[in-house]
């Protein structure tokens, strides 16, 4: 069993408080990224949960059992990082092997497990290179694979894909994530990629200023945000945020009526999804644009909406122009794809 549970974690430098208070069940051979911005505290709290940085206060289990104060080399975990960490004057089967080597186990079973696992990672023709040798790929393949061959309860990923290419990362995370699915292994992944977190997690924890914004599904966390921090963070481009209000059970944006909601009248923050502004002859969202980006796929429209300095962002498929006489278009978004926030408290209404 790998289950591993974070009960009310906290950890503080002196006076500040940088983690305040994450809770989360993991389940057996659950993949979890964590994801948010620089400095969120997301690989704080995977170094927490791989012993490296000491707890404050809270609790974490793994496969049943407090680890508070026990060693890395204790817990059954194994972590791969973001520069690798591979011996340069070592071959490749003795970085898969050498953790193996310092646990006693004997060289035939060594062998038996670095050859399965380089088998597995397509690493056989490189056993014999040094880290030098290889491409950022197989290094990463390299560090993945001294990782498996300890056979861990737990994988632990600290933004991993960071120093590849834009193609190479795309590459490795589809395989990073079919190979965790087929070891069955429970995996904490950090990245401040959204696009990782969308496609790779079976449940994100969003990260901001050391608190966990919102635990869910990538869909859920992006089609019913609970903070307009996760709102704005999930999803490219981000999300519209608008000033607008209520009155009367009616939706107000830069007084025009958008839609009837069943809420008190006052202020509220209006999110709205690029990709869900529509356009339509007599919509109550004018637009006046004033760029456009085409990315082959899709457009990004960019403008002022209802004559105002508020800018907006829409996504359209296909390709579109601008001309220079373009005036305003009209635009409607479905009441279903629309999102109102406190002002005050960011939390969802």
């Amino acid at each position: 069993m790998g289950n591993v549970v974070l009960n009310c974690v906290k950890k503080s430098f002196g006076s500040t408080e940088v983690i305040h208070g994450i809770t989360i069940d993991i389940k057996d051979g659950e993949f979890i990224v964590i994801v948010g911005p620089s400095g969120c505290g997301k690989s704080t709290l995977l170094r927490m949960v791989a012993g490296l940085e000491v707890i404050s206060s809270g609790e974490v289990q793994i496969a049943g059992k407090v680890v508070n104060d026990k060693e890395p080399m204790d817990r059954n975990i194994a972590m791969v990082f973001q520069n690798y960490a591979l011996y340069p004057h070592m071959t490749v089967k003795q970085n898969m092997g050498y953790s193996l080597k310092l646990a006693g186990h004997s060289k035939s079973e060594i062998e038996r497990k670095v050859s399965a696992t380089a088998d597995l990672l397509q690493l056989s023709e490189l056993l014999e290179r040094k880290p030098r040798q290889l491409s950022g790929g197989q290094r990463q393949r390299v560090a993945m694979g001294r990782a498996i061959v300890r056979e861990p309860s737990v994988f632990l990923f600290d933004e991993p894909l960071s120093n590849l290419d834009a193609k190479l990362r795309v590459q490795m995370r589809l395989e990073i994530r079919q190979l965790q699915r087929q070891l069955g292994i429970t995996s904490l992944y950090v990245t401040h990629d959204q696009v990782e977190a969308m496609t790779m997690a079976d449940r994100m924890i969003v990260m901001n200023n050391g608190s966990a914004e919102q635990i869910g599904t990538p869909l859920e966390v992006y089609q019913k945000p609970e903070t307009l921090f996760a709102a704005q963070f999930i999803g490219s481009p981000a999300m519209n945020i608008f000033d607008a209000e209520i009155q009367n059970g009616c939706l107000i944006l830069n007084g025009l009526a958008l839609t009837e909601v069943s809420l008190p009248d006052g202020k509220v923050a209006l999110g709205i999804r690029p990709e869900h502004l529509v356009p339509s002859a007599s919509g109550p969202i004018k637009v006046s644009l004033n760029n456009a980006e085409p990315l082959g796929a899709n457009t990004l429209l960019y403008g002022n909406i209802n004559s105002s300095n508020e800018d907006i962002t829409i996504s359209m498929p296909g390709v579109h122009e601008i001309s220079e006489n373009e005036g305003d278009k009209s635009f409607v978004v479905e009441k279903a794809n629309i999102h109102l926030f406190c002002p005050s408290s960011g939390r969802r209404l």
